[in-house]
């Protein structure tokens, strides 16, 4: 039966950018909740520090609640290799860094939709970095996850891999029993697909899920598309309560279950507070014990 995770999708600007929150505050609020485990971002602050890993670990699992997955961000898409081959080392050490809190599995994407970098170049560059960090997983036993990605907070364009069709040709070039894809519906809408569609693609390479509900809390997609070349996210976008939004997760789970999914699925929300949160929690708790009884 899947397990379900936590991430402080709402809290991230506090937990990486102005230390506002505390990584034990956000670990002892998820304690309230009532899930299985907290999934990490690479950017947290606190993290930052040797002995970090370990310390924060601890104070999770003190709490019954294992860390599985780390969120990362490479940006293996860029024209100069020097920049690139920095992304490798930091997705590298990422990859250690998981291992050390005890995540099975570590995120890693393309990079971003650079306007000067073709289809093939940025299929070829995704591809290569990905297999030079592959070793490195295997040897600290991480498997590493690539996700149907829309757009990292922090970053100015939107992912290369986004269309589902890029996303496909890039994992079918990668054969490791260590990488996996991290499905995320939600992106699937953003990207103007129909997310079971998606899921029909990949469900056999599916290790882990990022359950959210997104909705425009304004306009259309077409309008999101004009807005995409700033920093983060549209003001038009946000993160709903699951199961209020536009998913379909009966049908989204019937297909995982068909095949054999039995991971983490990891929560996107509380945008508007804990008490939504909370509500997603048991969401996805009804769901989980409707379609894995």
């Amino acid at each position: 039966m899947p397990k379900i995770a936590a991430f402080p999708k709402a809290w991230l600007d506090p937990l990486c950018k102005t230390g506002e929150m505390k990584l034990v505050e956000w670990i002892e609020l998820a304690a309230t909740l009532e899930v299985d485990g907290l999934e990490f971002y690479s950017g947290f602050l606190d993290l930052q520090t040797d002995g970090a890993a370990k310390h924060y670990r601890t104070i999770a699992e003190s709490y019954g609640l294992p860390i599985p997955m780390l969120c990362c961000s490479p940006d293996f898409t860029h024209p100069d290799l020097s920049f690139r081959a920095e992304q490798i080392e930091i997705e590298t050490d990422f990859i250690k860094l998981s291992a050390e809190l005890g995540c099975e599995y570590c995120r890693i994407l393309s990079g971003q939709r650079r306007p000067e970098v073709s289809r093939e170049e940025g299929i070829r560059y995704t591809v290569d970095a990905i297999e030079q960090c592959l070793p490195v997983a295997e040897a600290v036993g991480v498997t590493l996850i690539m996700e149907n990605h829309y757009k990292d907070g922090y970053w100015t364009y939107p992912e290369f891999a986004q269309a589902s069709d890029l996303f496909v040709e890039i994992i079918e070039q990668i054969d490791s029993p260590h990488f996996g894809v991290n499905y995320d519906p939600s992106n699937a809408i953003l990207a103007g697909e129909d997310p079971l569609a998606v899921l029909e693609l990949v469900k056999h390479r599916v290790v882990t899920m990022h359950a959210s509900d997104r909705y425009l809390k304004e306009g259309t997609i077409e309008d999101l598309r004009r807005e995409e070349t700033t920093e983060g996210y549209a003001k038009r976008l946000s993160h709903g309560e699951i199961g209020q939004g536009m998913n379909d997760f009966d049908a989204i789970f019937s297909t995982l279950k068909e095949v054999g999914f039995d991971g983490w699925v990891s929560i996107e929300d509380g945008e508007n507070g804990v008490h939504e949160l909370s509500r997603s929690v048991q969401f996805l708790r009804t769901k989980i014990a409707e379609h894995w009884p």
